[in-house]
């Protein structure tokens, strides 16, 4: 979760929120995260991640860089746009995960924002993807949520249950108070008391990993990027001559795939393409390499389109 710098109403346009989950969509796409839940409000947001590898520093940086970058710009401002880093709280999965879900779900409804019976036609949470299946990210699963309000099924039936589950907790304070709603934005973790002891003692290189990043971390990820630049390499090498030129198109291709897909950096990539130096610019906001206009970077990039099966 984060603020606006000062509390500010960052999402108070609706295109600021749409901008907000394009940056959400493209982050879930370069670092596998699946989202249990979200909402966005005039001054704030809330997500409820998994994050498969240990990859929540580099994929926050990404979003809220990324999402400041085009707010920026697109206002013609500088300066912080969230008020600081983000507060994190490892969630353990079955309730704890469910009745944050709930509790994000309901955000609206206790700013007074929505009424619990207008909340399925409320668009900036995940509550309206929740009941419309067709309209969902493939990163969102609304599992987490269904599940703990009774094992329900990803089905209609099962999708308007959650919906009255929803309105009747809204208005149970003494059950909000048994599933912690007033912990979830505080402390730094969810769950039971044994699961935070085992979080403490057993898992403490997994919370280091996942607050801080290790050297082991960066290590698996990197082979990952590599196995993945080989790959790519290989496709087109089966098809043309490895050119030696530090721009040659298909190395372009290969690095704006890469940079689609993952978080290797510029420098990264331009070591293991070996496209020289990379050049020193500001975030591009289509994902792409910098050191090229839009329109060479989208030239050489469609150049490969027939040579890659994505």
């Amino acid at each position: 979760m984060n603020r606006g710098n000062y509390r500010s109403d960052i999402f108070a346009a609706e295109g600021t929120k749409q901008a907000f989950l394009r940056c959400l969509d493209e982050a879930c796409a370069k670092t596998g995260w699946r989202v249990h839940a979200w909402c966005l409000m005039s001054n704030h947001y809330h997500l409820a991640l998994e994050t498969p590898v240990p990859n929540l520093v580099e994929g926050m940086q990404w979003l809220q860089g990324t999402f400041s970058t085009r707010f920026n710009r697109f206002r013609q401002e500088s300066g912080h746009v969230f008020q600081g880093r983000y507060k994190a709280l490892i969630v353990e999965a079955g309730s704890a995960l469910g009745s944050l879900c709930h509790y994000i779900h309901l955000n609206p409804v206790r700013a007074g924002i929505v009424t619990a019976d207008q909340l399925e036609r409320w668009n900036w949470s995940s509550m309206h993807w929740l009941l419309r299946p067709r309209e969902r990210a493939k990163w969102f699963s609304p599992m987490g949520a269904l599940e703990s309000a009774g094992m329900l099924a990803d089905t209609p039936a099962s999708r308007r249950s959650y919906r009255d589950y929803l309105a009747w907790l809204s208005a149970q304070t003494v059950e909000q108070q048994r599933q912690g709603f007033e912990r979830m934005s505080k402390g730094w973790a969810l769950g039971s008391k044994g699961f935070k002891q085992e979080l403490m003692t057993e898992q403490k290189h997994r919370m280091a990993a996942l607050e801080l990043g290790t050297a082991e971390t960066l290590e698996a990820r990197e082979l990952a990027w590599e196995e993945e630049v080989k790959r790519l390499k290989a496709q087109l090498g089966r098809r043309r001559t490895v050119a030696r030129a530090k721009s040659a198109d298909w190395k372009v291709s290969v690095a704006a795939i890469m940079k689609e897909r993952t978080t290797a950096s510029n420098r990264w990539l331009a070591e293991r393409l070996e496209m020289g130096k990379p050049v020193q610019c500001e975030p591009s906001d289509d994902g792409m390499p910098c050191g090229q206009t839009r329109s060479e970077r989208v030239s050489s990039a469609n150049s490969n389109k027939q040579s890659l099966t994505l």
